[in-house]
């Protein structure tokens, strides 16, 4: 089946997103407009210490007007590709630095609507570096076991999807090791 676009109009442009409305011609349905988030995508991380620790970040969140806590994460900026993005935030947002970074999986965020993606990575050989945070952040980082990030899961006290999605891809090589 064919879905091709005949017209694209940005209705906003900002710094981290913008929003088309675009036409598609359907073979099932003939021409329908919908509305596209655009955005570069991003990349998490998790890093995991010799102790079966990781670090989580807990941090202001604007929209929700609460703090969240999650796993280091960032936009994909242009030029860079996941990887990079993973290592840059990991120091930027935790101080942090890796020694080695395996990618865990990549999801897409809201395909309903959205084009970004996210791709997710556990990094080990951790080492400490100093925080950069960007204007914007409001940034603690939280220390615990593996397994207490999960429980934190479970009981609703982590909802952050991506932070959910990365912890559950995480856990088999987590718990191998």
């Amino acid at each position: 089946m064919s879905h091709e676009l005949l017209d694209r109009e940005y209705i906003y442009r900002g710094k981290v997103l913008d929003l088309s409305r675009s036409r598609f011609q359907s073979e099932a349905k003939g021409e329908v407009t919908i509305e596209i988030v655009h955005h570069n995508g991003g990349s998490g991380v998790i890093p995991l210490f010799e102790d079966q620790t990781i670090a989580l970040v807990r941090q202001w969140r604007y929209p929700l007007r609460r703090y969240s806590l999650e796993i280091c994460a960032g936009r994909i900026e242009l030029g860079d590709n996941p990887e990079q993005t993973a290592i840059r935030e990991l120091e930027e947002e935790m101080g942090l630095r890796a020694e080695q970074i395996k990618k865990l999986g990549e999801f897409n965020v809201a395909p309903g609507y959205c084009e970004e993606r996210i791709y997710m990575y556990l990094a080990e050989g951790i080492t400490a570096s100093s925080q950069n945070l960007d204007d914007d952040e409001e940034i603690e980082v939280i220390r615990l076991p593996f397994d207490e990030a999960l429980e934190k899961v479970r009981v609703g006290e982590i909802d952050d999807a991506k932070s959910i999605i990365a912890l559950h891809l995480a856990a088999p090589i987590v718990r191998s090791v």
